[in-house]
């Protein structure tokens, strides 16, 4: 089995490292470094999921998507859109109705940051700043109704910020399942990494 291991915003390609470790040694991963779906300069969301989208329909087998926070959103937008190419969904931390307050404040704390913050995940901060603008109005409440496949919904116990979007999205989803990770914040994939690949297996998503 396939799996597209999509990381959070302010992450890399090899936060998954510590959780493919505890996944059954028969799931294939693929972890794509989402800085890589951008132009510098060009750092707009619909620009990234237009590049996302094209990596994922080279695949030729429908796919089991996994994503945090910023690979939630790709990965339940993409579904939305492509519900025939997604075979199962695991959502992290998703948001499917944009937190404008949220991202405005992000905004302020990313512009007090060094630059050097911003050196691993492949992005300056303008980009950064440019991609959380860009997303402020999206909001895929209409669309919710095209996915079809089995979801996996799960939040880190201590991420409040995040908890009540993921429980209204389980609810909205038709096949939707919600779980929480104990003794964990928002990267679930970081802090605890054991207890993500557990949920995954026993939910019967891997």
């Amino acid at each position: 089995m396939k799996y597209i291991l999509l990381h959070g915003m302010g992450q890399n390609a090899s936060s998954w490292d510590k959780t493919i470790s505890f996944l059954p040694n028969n799931t294939e991963t693929v972890c794509p470094e989402l800085s890589d779906f951008f132009t510098e300069g060009n750092c707009y969301y619909s620009k990234m999921y237009s590049s996302f989208c094209e990596y994922c329909n080279n695949f030729s087998e429908p796919l089991n998507m996994c994503g945090l926070s910023l690979g939630a959103v790709l990965a339940l937008n993409y579904a939305i859109d492509f519900p025939q190419r997604v075979k199962s969904l695991i959502l992290i931390a998703p948001q499917y109705d944009m937190p404008k307050f949220l991202l405005k404040m992000q905004n302020v704390l990313f512009k007090f940051m060094p630059e050097s913050q911003f050196k691993d995940i492949g992005l300056t901060k303008k980009d950064f700043i440019t991609l959380t603008n860009s997303m402020a109005d999206m909001d895929f409440t209409s669309g919710l109704e095209n996915v079809s496949c089995p979801v996996l919904v799960l939040c880190g116990e201590k991420d409040n910020v995040n908890k009540k979007a993921a429980i209204k999205i389980a609810e909205k989803l038709s096949r939707a399942k919600f779980s929480t990770i104990e003794n964990s914040g928002h990267e679930v994939n970081i802090n605890n990494p054991k207890e993500l690949a557990k949920a995954m297996e026993e939910l019967n998503v891997v």
